[in-house]
């Protein structure tokens, strides 16, 4: 890993991504957005990007979770955690009741007996319920954090993926218009060839295939990176990148227990043990009572009024049966939970795993493809020198210019693959940008 870091360190990327050349290919003028770029383009339809120079991808990730739809359902847990809390610091467990009533034995009349009385009744805890109650609130606010947490990681993968796609897709534009240039050289050497009568006009359409299919790959190659600027666009709702958006290895090595994908399943399964607790001190039938009232009692005409305080004390029980389906549904909850966490566990370690072994490979890919770059360019020199002598024909000219391109290509992508995978390894562990 130590060499692997040193080397992802140290190579330069290509297109710069940080150097001038990936900003010429992005950048466009404030004043003509698109009237530079319309001209190197074969298409019209143009997404425009501009490279900013101060903008990092911190940023960019901030500014990004600002405006991601998933933070409605972080403000709703934050919304539903304080609602909670609310409850919790009640003294009361549930609404008061207010009850007023009148008996007359002669109503309409000043005669006979007569009693008026009020009641007001106040919903008590059970024992234990309370702390239960701010148990799930503390448990919910842990959950909103670690929620958000998750939520930026997330949003930090789709950016990565969305950075590192554009980037791929801007490279190999750079080297279809670098196939499409040579195809155009050798077809005007063949033209002028074929003009002389040194060649035949067999070899001047074959010339004028091999050119017209670059300019189909060239604008394939086009509108992947509209696609993949349209989506970068779509997920951040800005059109600005970063000049430089390449990371650091991390030196983390295992899933550790503070990865944010993990605390936000340790902190749901807190929250279903705390909602076990919640469900074996609450009684979905009735809850514990207090009753203060007064009364006031005329037993006959002209007897002077009673009045008469009383207290009472509401106290179910019996009610373990009907609750029992209650608790079983928050073991249940648990239960899943705690399945969920497992295999979010295995997934993870599944993902770092194949995420060290993309690195490595990359890394021995990246070195053999330099070297047959190094070798299909030499032999492509050699093969253009036979072909002007004329001791070789078209046909296997292009065979070779095709092979010596394609080792080109494939040198030059594994070198944006590596720093790709390097940021695809930081979200593995769990590492922000």
């Amino acid at each position: 890993m130590t060499l692997l870091r040193h080397i992802t360190n140290c190579l330069p990327l290509l297109c710069g991504l940080a150097n001038p050349c990936f900003a010429e290919t992005l950048e466009l003028q404030p004043d003509s957005p698109q009237v530079n770029e319309a001209k190197e383009l074969i298409v019209e339809h143009i997404d425009p990007i501009a490279v900013d120079p101060q903008l990092t991808l911190p940023q960019v990730l901030e500014r990004t979770m600002e405006k991601y739809p998933d933070r409605l359902i972080n403000e709703a847990l934050v919304r539903q955690a304080d609602a909670l809390q609310v409850r919790g610091d009640s003294w009361f467990a549930g609404s008061h009741a207010l009850a007023l009533d009148y008996s007359d034995d002669r109503a309409g009349s000043d005669k006979g007996a007569r009693e008026a009385g009020a009641a007001v009744e106040f919903t008590v805890w059970n024992w234990g319920q309370r702390s239960a109650a701010q148990d799930v609130a503390e448990q919910a606010h842990v959950a909103a954090d670690k929620q958000s947490k998750a939520v930026r990681l997330e949003v930090a993968r789709l950016l990565r993926e969305a950075l590192w796609d554009m980037a791929l897709a801007e490279n190999r534009v750079q080297l279809a218009r670098n196939n499409l240039a040579i195809s155009e050289q050798l077809l005007r050497k063949v033209e002028r060839r074929v003009e002389l009568g040194d060649l035949p006009r067999a070899d001047l359409l074959l010339a004028e295939s091999d050119n017209l299919q670059n300019q189909t790959i060239l604008t394939q190659a086009e509108a992947e990176v509209m696609h993949t600027r349209k989506s970068y666009a779509s997920l951040t709702q800005t059109t600005s990148v970063p000049a430089d958006y390449r990371e650091q290895l991390s030196d983390i090595q295992t899933i550790q227990a503070d990865h944010p994908l993990l605390e936000a399943a340790n902190a749901f399964v807190a929250g279903k043990q705390a909602m076990i607790e919640w469900a074996n001190t609450t009684d979905t039938v009735n809850q514990p009572k207090v009753i203060v009232g007064a009364k006031d009692t005329r037993d006959q005409r002209g007897s002077s009024d009673m009045q008469s305080v009383n207290v009472g004390v509401v106290i179910p029980f019996g009610h373990s049966t009907y609750d029992a389906p209650e608790i079983a549904a928050a073991h249940l909850e648990l239960n899943q939970a705690l399945a969920q966490r497992e295999h979010l566990q295995r997934l993870l370690e599944k993902s770092l795993h194949e995420a060290e072994h993309s690195l490595e490979v990359n890394r021995k890919e990246l070195v053999i493809a330099q070297k047959m770059k190094e070798i299909a360019e030499q032999h492509l020199k050699m093969m253009q020198i036979s072909f002007e002598s004329g001791e070789i024909n078209l046909l296997d000219l292009l065979k070779t210019q095709a092979r010596s391109l394609e080792a080109v290509r494939n040198a030059q992508e594994q070198e944006v693959k590596l720093q790709r995978n390097v940021a695809l390894y930081n979200q593995a562990v769990g590492v922000l940008p």
